[in-house]
């Protein structure tokens, strides 16, 4: 099923989809800056792997607000 034509319609509004990008960019900076961190002390790789839920929750809410979901 093609939706990429004119009927295409968002199911959420504009403030919803700025609140989306508005966390998921929040939760990336997050990640990221803890990444950091736990480089700059050179902590274990094991220590590193709970960044997994920042990077997945700021990715998911980056890509809902751009495909207006």
């Amino acid at each position: 099923m093609d939706t990429t034509g004119p009927s295409q319609k968002a199911n959420i509004g504009v403030s919803e989809r700025r609140k989306r990008l508005t966390f998921g960019i929040g939760a990336l900076s997050v990640g990221v800056v803890i990444a950091v961190l736990l480089i700059g002390i050179r902590a274990p790789l094991v220590w590193r792997l709970p960044l997994f839920l920042p990077f997945c929750v700021g990715a998911l809410g980056v890509f809902q607000a751009r495909d207006k979901t």
